[in-house]
């Protein structure tokens, strides 16, 4: 498993969102889109790391980055988690992981001593341009926004 790298041209993608409706890479080009990865809805971390997004939204925005959530759940857990936790951007169902190998995220993980298959926690920016602008793999779900506004801010 080797993930994206800054400098490469992102993957195109569709996929479903919380509601159902087919979402396109191709629909934001010429804006920022932040693609972040998260292993399951509804978990203590990705909680953390969503609702950390949703607090920044504003900033997020200003900064003209859209923001795209995929983990493999259903769109209708998703759909919970966006309203349970008054989510205020976009998650996409990558049921098969097809999404998430071609961004080099999927891969063997282990967890309480079991090893599995599973979506590993790392972000893509994607410039303006489709390609990677800045890859987002060092860091706890708490500060994941915090490192992400501060790469905004230094090159604004």
């Amino acid at each position: 498993m080797s993930p994206l790298k800054a400098g490469d041209t992102a993957p195109q993608f569709s996929l479903p969102d919380q509601d159902g409706e087919l979402v396109n890479l191709a629909d934001f080009q010429g804006q920022r889109v932040l693609v972040y990865f998260y292993p399951k809805a509804m978990t203590p971390g990705c909680t953390v790391q969503a609702c950390g997004l949703r607090d920044n939204m504003d900033d997020l925005k200003k900064a003209g980055v859209e923001v795209l959530g995929v983990s493999t759940d259903k769109p209708e857990k998703l759909s919970r988690f966006a309203e349970k936790e008054l989510l205020n951007f976009t998650l996409l169902s990558d049921e098969d992981h097809q999404v998430a190998q071609q961004f080099g995220v999927w891969g063997e993980k282990s967890f309480m001593g079991k090893t599995y298959d599973g979506i590993h926690r790392i972000s893509f920016l994607i410039g303006r341009d489709g390609k990677v602008e800045k890859v987002f793999d060092e860091f706890k779900t708490s500060n994941h926004h915090d490192i992400v506004m501060d790469y905004l801010k230094s090159c604004a």
